[in-house]
């Protein structure tokens, strides 16, 4: 046109600040702050779309998982727990929110026989009493129902809406069927997990958090209590706890960690895609063939005492007598009269799994031949005793998992893959307030 109009040339936008023209972040290495920042703020409460997380909320919640680490967090500790708690309880509303949306209705019945499961497995005490300690402890029954009520929403919700989308066919679980005959007599791991989601841009931060956990388990603190309020898998409902897993399955930082660790070792913070992982063994057994450790064992325990103040030379004498009488027993028959000779007690058990018995026994009990007894074992204070072994009835061949137990762990694992997909897209789409 030549009327003399500037006619303007379209040109795409400038990538927003702070991105480049992928629209990945570019960040400075030195950033400069304006206004006034203190890093150890943390907020105490917050509105979730519209709904309220208030500090008794976040209190409450707090106190229970404090109390299963007996005290021992130091100030900075206790204050990065209470940031987690507070995430963990916006995941929480969020979970219920989505839920809720679906239609999905969680009963008050459903809440109340788990809430009455997790008093008698973890703390031997019936409904009512573990309400009357949680209190004791600065928390509240209402507190850990409502977890329980966030983790049956959830499990409820990816059962309608994710797992009917995976599929597991007959050809891949035949194929891994056929991968574990071929692996019979290798190791499998009973393993728990507390795994932490990670970006780029999160690694730092998330690995020091990762790193004071492993430390805090070290000192005593409780796999389960961290795995519920920390990790991100879906497992965290139940304790980190993954089951039993062959190296094969696992990703391969974390099968290279576990090859080599026995039960009741910690490994971590280990880097795996997407974030951290820090494992549990809690077993180990070799797979598709019998574990001596599930043999039942039919033991009779000898043991002598002392009176308090015993000089240690009068002690050693005797037991040098209880020693030489256990050496002369032969077969569990003759034990109930050598034992009234010298004043030694007897206590007898036909069904002890011997994977129950002290990990320092097992080995020890399992080469035993029928009718003979450990060496004395204890001491001035606790007593000196024997075990005898009367009777052994050996496990039969673990012949693996079936078609659909297989099936099943294969599904589950890709549920679980997807449900943390899931819960990062609420979090993107979640309107959040902190006061």
């Amino acid at each position: 046109m030549e009327d003399g109009t500037n006619v303007p040339v379209a040109t795409a936008p400038p990538p927003p600040v702070g991105t480049d023209s992928e629209g990945n972040l570019n960040l400075p290495s030195n950033p400069q702050f304006f206004g006034k920042m203190d890093p150890n703020h943390r907020h105490a409460t917050a509105i979730v779309n519209g709904e309220i997380i208030t500090g008794t909320d976040i209190d409450q919640r707090y106190a229970l998982f404090a109390n299963a680490n007996a005290g021992k967090l130091t100030p900075e500790e206790q204050t990065r727990l209470r940031a987690q708690v507070l995430r963990n309880l916006i995941d929480e509303t969020l979970e219920i929110q989505e839920a809720k949306s679906a239609d999905i209705t969680v009963e008050s019945d459903e809440v109340d026989q788990r809430f009455a499961y997790v008093a008698q497995q973890n703390m031997g005490k019936d409904p009512a009493a573990l309400e009357t300690y949680l209190g004791t402890i600065g928390s509240s029954g209402a507190s850990l129902k409502r977890q329980i009520r966030g983790e049956i929403a959830w499990q409820h919700l990816l059962r309608k809406n994710v797992q009917p989308f995976i599929n597991v066919s007959d050809a891949e679980v035949r194929e891994m069927l056929d991968r574990m005959k071929a692996d019979k007599g290798t190791q499998e791991f009973h393993l728990g997990e507390i795994y932490l989601a990670a970006t780029d841009e999160t690694k730092p931060a998330i690995l020091a958090n990762a790193t004071k956990i492993v430390e805090q388990l070290r000192k005593g603190g409780s796999f389960v209590a961290y795995a519920r309020q920390y990790s991100q898998a879906s497992t965290a409902a139940v304790g980190g706890d993954l089951g039993w897993i062959r190296l094969g399955q696992l990703p391969g930082p974390i099968a290279a960690a576990a090859s080599g660790m026995g039960p009741g070792q910690l490994a971590g913070p280990i880097e795996v895609p997407g974030g951290y992982s820090i494992i549990y063994v809690i077993d180990k057994r070799q797979v598709m063939t019998a574990d001596p450790r599930d043999a039942i064992l039919s033991l009779k325990q000898i043991s002598i005492s002392f009176v308090k103040g015993t000089p240690e030379r009068d002690a050693a004498a005797r037991a040098s007598t209880f020693a030489t009488m256990v050496k002369d027993i032969h077969g569990c028959g003759q034990v109930d009269a050598a034992a009234a000779k010298i004043g030694a007690s007897v206590v007898a058990n036909d069904q002890i799994n011997a994977r129950d018995l002290p990990v320092a026994l097992q080995d020890t009990i399992l080469k035993l031949a029928v009718g003979e007894a450990t060496p004395p074992f204890g001491s001035v204070e606790d007593g000196v005793r024997v075990l005898l072994l009367c009777g052994r009835d050996d496990p039969k061949v673990d012949n693996g998992p079936s078609f659909d137990q297989l099936q099943t762990q294969l599904e589950d694992d890709r549920v679980n893959k997807r449900a943390q997909t899931y819960l990062r897209d609420l979090r993107r789409d979640a309107v959040i307030e902190y006061n």
